[in-house]
């Protein structure tokens, strides 16, 4: 196949690459056996090996190191759910939140129609305290979506301080545990996470934490830490948005080079930051957000093959991880947000813009944007973000970018 290139000389090949990569076709593309459709239809296999399982913290209770991610429209694509079961994929992860409910109820009609499966099914959901404190009564409304007695674990979703973790919520738990509701109970957070892993590693009745964690973050000296601290304490871990992706997108020499590279090595860019994740062994599981049977395949295959990433290719991923830091929002929230006279939740308005410029779903970022609190949405182009950019040590330019926003999902 011939190759033209542009006025620069370089190559289009590139953009195929990008495209590819960005889609975790790196593998289809590559020939390997990591994932390959048959030649003669389009059915999607994986290799024939288990999906690995790993403790759950202290619980000892084995869970698929692939996580399913429940954002996405569960209610009229529950195949998704078969094909998960089929390739091992038992931890599945849902919240009241994701849209509106449609997530729980479309797992409960699973568990409907199939109701053997409930017991090889590790199931989480996730309730905010943004949305109201009556957690009993919505509790019971999530078990009825997903028609279920119990779930294995519970969230409370989103935390930014360690604080909000207080101990009301200890003798809920405790309850809702003896009443058998839930099996184990902790925390998601999406910022200020080393905060919230330091202070849950002193909280015993912590069970689980699902922290944004990734290869921009694992490497960096307070998240070793605190990390640390919560497996010593028996805290299970799972790792989310282990892409890297940020409310920024822009091209990098890098990016081009590691999609060529590890197609040529029989796997994707997007595989490999989840290898970079999975040779912690402390992260009992990565929670993938995983809207369709290719990426799910792909992200099952990496996991399977349980391929080790080599030092250069670490190092490709640091140097990766180093241009584009200008490109990622790290979660520090209590640097940006904490100096500004009127409180604006710039790392969920952050969020928001990683879903439209790395995940590529509007959808699903206008419909987070419109679920922040209306004064969040209002102050966006009314206060000077000035000090926040200041203060952000990825040189962010969160003026800019919460206009953007303001734009974007209206």
């Amino acid at each position: 196949m011939s190759s033209r290139r542009d006025k620069s000389g370089k190559s289009n090949r590139r953009d195929f690459f990008k495209k590819a990569a960005a889609l975790g076709l790196g593998a289809t593309v590559s020939g390997s056996s990591f994932w390959r459709p048959r030649e003669a239809s389009a059915q999607i296999t994986i290799p024939k090996k288990p999906m690995p399982r790993r403790p759950f913290g202290r619980s000892s209770i084995m869970v698929s190191t692939l996580s399913l991610g429940g954002m996405f429209d569960i209610l009229n694509n529950r195949l998704m759910l078969a094909k998960a079961l089929d390739w091992g994929i038992n931890y599945w992860d849902t919240a009241e939140g994701y849209g509106q409910g449609r997530s729980e109820e479309g797992i409960g009609r699973w568990f409907a129609r199939n109701p053997d499966t409930r017991k090889q099914v590790f199931l989480v959901t996730k309730l905010s305290a943004r949305r109201g404190g009556d957690f009993t009564g919505r509790l019971e409304e999530s078990l009825k979506r997903l028609n279920t007695d119990y779930v294995d674990l519970f969230f409370v979703h989103g935390i930014r301080d360690i604080s909000e973790m207080e101990s009301s919520l200890k003798s809920w738990a405790q309850s809702m545990k003896k009443a058998g509701k839930i099996k184990l109970f902790g925390f998601s957070t999406h910022s200020n996470m080393e905060e919230c892993l330091e202070g849950a590693a002193k909280l015993p009745w912590i069970d689980g934490i699902m922290f944004t964690y990734n290869y921009r973050l694992m490497h960096e000296a307070r998240m070793k830490e605190a990390v640390e601290a919560c497996y010593r304490a028996g805290i299970g871990l799972t790792a989310m948005k282990t892409q890297g992706g940020g409310p920024v997108k822009s091209d990098s020499e890098s990016e081009i080079e590691m999609a060529g590279r590890f197609m040529q090595k029989g796997f994707s860019d997007n595989q490999a930051k989840l290898m970079a994740v999975w040779q912690d062994k402390r992260i009992a599981s990565i929670c993938s957000q995983m809207p369709n049977l290719t990426i799910m395949a792909t992200n099952a295959a990496a996991a399977v093959e349980q391929t080790r990433l080599s030092m250069s290719d670490r190092a490709l991923l640091a140097q990766y991880a180093e241009e584009t830091c200008g490109d990622y929002c790290a979660g520090c929230e209590r640097l940006c947000s904490g100096v500004l006279a009127q409180r604006v939740e710039i790392s969920d308005v952050m969020r928001c813009l990683m879903y439209f410029h790395s995940y590529q779903d509007l959808g699903l970022a206008r419909a987070t944007f419109q679920a922040l609190p209306a004064q969040t949405r209002e102050l966006l182009t009314q206060v000077d973000f000035s000090k926040a950019e200041r203060s952000c040590p990825r040189n962010l330019k969160i003026g800019r970018l919460m206009r953007e926003a303001s734009t974007l999902f209206v």
